[in-house]
């Protein structure tokens, strides 16, 4: 089906059943402990073997030798994998560095042997006799020194967030330098770890030359294809299954060494092989998302009218990587007349920076949303208010280019009514509670709606049952509910007579799970499929197409009905279809708008900082299932909080790792740190997008968090930090006095 005009009303339109608080289907799986995941698949194939991955102990260097006699003499081992006798492996699509490293080392914990045994213990211990020769090359570790020299560089998240290495629109230069009120500020974010509750984890089957992985992925498609091309071996020769993910949060979007150490593994062992990566190698021998560094200029006139604005920011990467595409929103954000954004990229030694839940805009809008207050505060304006007066209903660089729909100012607006804004001192430090202080913060929400051609295969059994194939993945979100609320919608059938497989390559391809543009595209491609289904009902029966009704379990036309199940036969009917965008998304910016509300306390003593309330208004287009969609958002919320306040991977400068590679020491945030979150949903659909005529909140309830809450936290201390997290040592001694 291509969908290149508007959406007209629609059987989805309905709302029977999609637009619903269902719980999630998937649920009590979930709940039981009874949803296999990848390391979890311990009965689809016998006689399995564990592998251990043994990392690289230097960021940077060659190895000379690895000395394996003891480990292969140890009890219990099979194989042992190396570079040495992987064969060749070429470098996948969606990877920057090599998953085998040797001889040459690319980052710390780079892979560099697979040790194959009996059981989990056995792997382990052996992997522990690896005896490794390293020659230590010289790093690049350091972010600020390396960006001195480094290149202006365009990129593109991939996920709807991308800039030029430089772009401009009228003269911001000469607008900023005459505008009556300016701001020129910088800003830090540091690298971040997904910290996902589920291990990157793998089990690999040879079955002749065909290979099976069980593995932990949330883009199947893409997935498959990166395996081939690693091993170099046809892509038909590859199937991929991921039916659930523990958490993936952009980490999972891509083939990760586990999936192709296991493949080696089994075939260097001659029996299926499992490998999860131990926690301490997640952080450095995976992805991340890279550290920026970035400044913000703002000129306006003295009535808050915003006439300049420049975005400059910086990270780095492994050599081929790319940028933090931290400015993409402030091209799209905020009226202004002149404006600049622009990009660095270092090269670093680091491991590898990559997609990380809402990359750009999460680490973007932690920097642009507080400047947008520290420039409200220099025009004596309230923070929301100058917030309205600067929005837009196009797009600032093509004015000729409208948003399809964009309802910040009611997010705004909405949000500071609910939240009770308008009891916010305006003069930071002067709200107290016995010992604690008080702020109220806000920021703007702002997320890209990505449109991708998905896939599925419906089909219709005598009984009636509806069953949906797709390889999309489910990542927590719910993916398994939305796909069979929009069967159930569409063939007019209860929830309960829909079956839904996901998560296999042999599947038809969807969009995938990521970039919030999971829910609307795989349900579309659902919608497409029933669609053609239904006309082939219809045409069966000899009825019109264009008034005929599935509902209650019934196919009917005019004064005839039939039950779906005898319609179809005893045979059944089964189709498959796709949704593929015209240039829709060309002519209509697509976004998803947020206003962001937070209440803090913070300790005028020790410099703590409580987390008391937080606010999210949404608008996303249609809600496909609320109560999920509710779960994303709070989760996301939570994820704020974190690269707020405590999220921070620490760079060792010498050596060239991150320090705190696990959860002890890697701090995330826990249910007790935030007693109260609520979510709002504007009633939006938007025709634009799809049939469904929804978007994406998965990203959208992140983007801006982090920035809400340093705002209130300057409300309630009069200290403004700009280097996240804000932990207690950058403001403590500077808070107020008590008296």
């Amino acid at each position: 089906m291509k969908f290149d005009t508007p959406a007209g009303r629609n059987p989805i339109d309905q709302l029977k059943v999609v637009g619903r608080p269902h719980d999630r289907i998937d649920g009590k799986l979930k709940t039981t402990g009874t949803a296999p995941y990848a390391y979890e698949q311990h009965d689809v194939v016998a006689n399995q073997a564990y592998g251990y991955i043994v990392g690289a102990a230097i960021a940077k260097g060659r190895i000379n030798a690895i000395d394996l006699a003891e480990a292969k003499a140890a009890p219990g081992v099979i194989a042992i994998v190396t570079a040495d006798n992987a064969g060749k492996l070429i470098k996948g699509d969606f990877n920057t560095a090599m998953l085998l490293g040797g001889p040459e080392i690319q980052h710390y914990h780079q892979t560099v042997a697979l040790v194959v045994a009996e059981t989990f213990e056995q792997a382990r211990a052996a992997a522990h006799l690896v005896r490794v020769d390293y020659a230590r090359g010289k790093g690049r570790f350091d972010l600020a020194a390396e960006l001195k020299v480094a290149p202006l560089t365009g990129g593109d998240s991939g996920e709807g967030s991308k800039a030029p290495p430089v772009d401009r629109v009228g003269d911001f230069e000469g607008a900023f330098a005459s505008a009556p009120v300016t701001l020129d500020a910088r800003y830090t974010t540091p690298d971040h770890s997904h910290a996902m509750m589920e291990p990157h984890a793998s089990l690999a089957v040879w079955e002749g030359d065909k290979l099976t992985l069980w593995t932990s992925n949330q883009m199947i498609a893409w997935g498959k294809g990166d395996v081939a091309k690693t091993l170099g071996i046809p892509k038909d020769k590859v199937r991929l299954i991921s039916p659930y993910i523990g958490g993936g949060f952009g980490g999972k979007l891509f083939v990760r060494t586990d999936a192709i150490m296991a493949a080696l593994g089994a075939k260097a062992a001659g029996r299926p092989v499992k490998v999860t990566l131990q926690r301490p190698l997640m952080i450095n021998n995976t992805t991340h998302r890279p550290a920026t560094m970035q400044r913000i200029r703002i000129g306006a006139t003295k009535a808050g009218k915003i006439t300049a604005i420049a975005h400059e920011s910086g990270s780095g990467d492994l050599p081929g990587g790319g940028p933090e595409t931290a400015v993409s929103q402030t091209k799209l954000m905020y009226a202004g007349a002149n404006r600049l954004t622009s990009m660095r990229l270092a090269v670093l030694d680091l491991p590898e920076g990559n997609a990380m839940r809402a990359p750009g805009e999460a680490p973007g809008l932690m920097a642009l949303e507080i400047a947008m207050d520290e420039m409200a505060e220099k025009l004596g304006m309230d923070p929301v208010a100058f917030r309205i007066a600067n929005d837009t209903q196009v797009d600032p660089e093509k004015p000729a280019r409208r948003f399809s729909q964009r309802q910040l100012i009611k997010c705004l607006e909405m949000g500071a009514d609910k939240f009770g804004w308008s009891a916010r001192s305006a003069t930071p430090g002067t709200r107290r509670e016995g010992q604690w202080l008080i702020g109220l913060g806000v920021a703007a929400g702002f997320r890209n709606n990505l449109l991708m051609k998905s896939a599925a295969r419906v089909g219709v059994d005598r009984k009636g049952i509806v069953t949906v194939t797709t390889d999309m993945t489910d990542i927590g979100t719910g993916s398994y509910t939305i796909i069979a609320q929009t069967a159930a919608e569409m063939m007019g059938v209860t929830l309960d007579q829909v079956v839904v497989k996901l998560g296999d390559s042999d599947s038809p391809a969807s969009a995938g799970s990521g970039g919030q543009w999971g829910a609307n595209n795989s349900t579309a491609g659902v919608y497409a499929a029933c669609v053609k289904l239904r006309d082939l009902i219809a045409q069966k029966l000899g009825y019109n197409a264009a008034d005929v009704a599935f509902a209650d379990g019934k196919v009917g036309s005019g004064n005839r009905s039939i039950a779906l199940g005898e319609a179809v036969g005893d045979a059944g009917l089964t189709v498959e279809d796709a949704i593929e965008y015209g240039d829709l998304g060309k002519k209509y910016q697509q976004s998803t708008f947020a206003g962001h509300f937070v209440e803090v306390a913070v300790n005028a003593y020790t410099g703590e900082t409580r987390i008391r309330r937080m606010l999210a208004v949404c608008a996303a287009g249609r809600i496909l299932n609320p109560k999920s969609a509710r779960s994303q958002v709070i989760g996301a919320m939570t994820m704020g909080a974190g690269a707020a306040l405590m999220e921070e991977l620490a760079v060792d400068k010498r050596f060239g790792f991150f320090v705190n590679h696990d959860l002890a020491s890697y701090e995330v945030p826990v249910h007790a740190d935030i007693p109260h979150q609520e979510v709002i949903f504007l009633d939006e659909v938007d025709p634009i997008s799809s049939p469904m005529k929804a978007k994406g909140v998965g990203e959208l309830g992140l983007c801006g968090v982090g920035a809400a809450i340093a705002n209130a936290i300057y409300n309630a201390t009069g200290v403004r930090v700009r280097d996240y997290p804000i932990t207690l040592d950058k403001h403590l001694d500077k808070l107020p006095v008590m008296t």
